[in-house]
């Protein structure tokens, strides 16, 4: 390619002009089409033989019907989804992913989460709406101080980074667990000045074959883990029994990373002190779920990664692998279809 050749970009997503004018100005060989279709048959064969990149969430053709496309950058951060499509399968095409772009809110509500569910927060929630003033507050509602405490980290990547990161201020002892504990350092997508980039904020790390004797020692435990075939059901009940019966845990992966009976046993066992859950298996829970009901269980529906800066947040990360393309060089946040994520 000649430094003078077009790149025709097509994005999916219906992004302000605001938001892209600075990647318009990257370069004058950039030409980006955006079209908000509902899905692939709306946009027509002439503008899906000439795109060479391509940004979107699901809206995914036919290998043959983008006989030019190099990259696709897709709108999340996990693939679970999707990892089926066949033009997943089209040789040379690079794929990457949305990690990192989420880690800012997602950190923020794991430890909000950790908070609550340390000061007692869900029996606080129900007295408020017994219109009680028990006499013996001091001791129902006693919290368990976060400061001191040991957090596990399951899925130590983006998100599991920046909760390490905001941590720091609590003298916490962070464990994590990783798949490569050869590699501590980030070489995805990181925000500046966020995260855990060199891998120097956890006390110790952990291989997945460790999982068990880490959770033994945790006080909390964050599950921010993809669903692969490899972490399916990965938490069970054997893992569940490992903890502590006061450990709180804290779940924003993906839904089926736990074993969701497992889970609710050991909740009604009171084998767990409680847990904060914003992903399942069945998405959405159903309104029968027992789940709702737990007094020991903080249920939101899959909202962590919510923002009024996501779209921002995604389009600084698209214009730095943009960049990258442009000058020939590796794509962060690249796809493994073997790790299958």
């Amino acid at each position: 390619m000649t430094d003078d050749s077009k790149i025709d970009i097509l994005i999916t997503i219906p992004f302000s002009e605001s938001l892209l004018e600075p990647l318009r100005q990257i370069s004058p060989r950039i030409q980006i089409l955006v079209d908000a279709a509902r899905s692939p048959e709306e946009i027509s064969n002439t503008v899906w033989e000439k795109i060479q990149v391509l940004y979107t969430d699901s809206i995914l053709p036919q290998p043959e019907q983008v006989p030019n496309l190099r990259w696709l950058q897709l709108h999340y951060a996990g693939v679970d989804e999707v990892l089926g499509t066949p033009l997943f399968q089209k040789p040379q095409l690079e794929i990457t992913n949305l990690s990192g772009a989420a880690a800012p809110q997602m950190a923020e509500y794991i430890l909000m989460m950790l908070l609550a569910l340390a000061h007692r927060m869900p029996e606080l929630h129900a007295n408020q709406f017994r219109a009680e003033w028990p006499r013996d507050r001091w001791d129902r509602f006693m919290p368990r101080e976060l400061r001191g405490s040991t957090v596990g980290i399951v899925g130590y990547g983006s998100i599991g980074r920046e909760v390490a990161r905001l941590l720091q201020m609590l003298d916490i002892t962070v464990l994590a667990i990783k798949r490569d504990v050869r590699q501590p350092r980030d070489l995805g997508y990181t925000v500046a000045g966020m995260g855990d980039p060199g891998g120097d904020l956890f006390h110790r790390l952990y291989p997945v074959q460790a999982l068990q004797s880490m959770l033994k020692e945790c006080d909390y435990v964050v599950v921010c883990l993809p669903l692969t075939s490899q972490t399916h059901g990965l938490i069970d009940d054997k893992m569940l029994r490992a903890l502590k019966p006061s450990a709180f845990l804290v779940d924003v992966g993906r839904g089926g990373v736990i074993d969701q009976d497992a889970l609710l046993l050991a909740l009604q066992e009171r084998r767990l002190a409680g847990v904060a859950l914003d992903v399942f298996a069945e998405e959405p829970l159903p309104a029968n779920s027992p789940f709702w009901k737990l007094p020991n269980a903080i249920v939101t529906p899959h909202v962590s990664g919510i923002s009024p800066l996501y779209r921002q947040q995604a389009l600084s990360l698209f214009e730095t692998n943009l960049v990258r393309f442009l000058n020939g060089e590796s794509l962060l946040n690249r796809l493994d279809l073997q790790r299958e994520y």
